[in-house]
């Protein structure tokens, strides 16, 4: 499963721009992969994973703008299609998990 945060977030003062960047490292930090530049994403294995996460971006809400988040499965996700452009070496369509019994 994956998750998609999508955001536009006020950057028009010194501190609003510190609370964009402060919101963008943790997302990195929480194993967010950056898709574009306000659209970031991460594996989540099941549905108990993907509550926490929410729960993670919810507390770490910046003040001000707009936080959408997305959940999708894999199969979904490998529907996607780039338009326009490369895909980067961390965005190729690679879903096969490794499974452990």
């Amino acid at each position: 499963m994956r998750l998609l945060v999508f955001f536009d977030l006020p950057v028009k003062t010194k501190e609003q721009r510190r609370d964009a960047t402060r919101f963008r490292n943790f997302l990195l930090k929480d194993g967010y992969d950056m898709m574009q530049l306000s659209v970031y994403c991460r594996i989540c294995r099941g549905q108990d994973m993907v509550d926490k996460h929410v729960r993670r971006l919810t507390s770490s809400l910046p003040p001000a703008g707009c936080v959408r988040v997305l959940q999708v499965t894999e199969k979904q996700y490998e529907r996607m299609h780039i338009l326009i452009g490369e895909p980067r070496p961390k965005e190729i369509k690679a879903t096969e998990q490794l499974l452990l019994f």
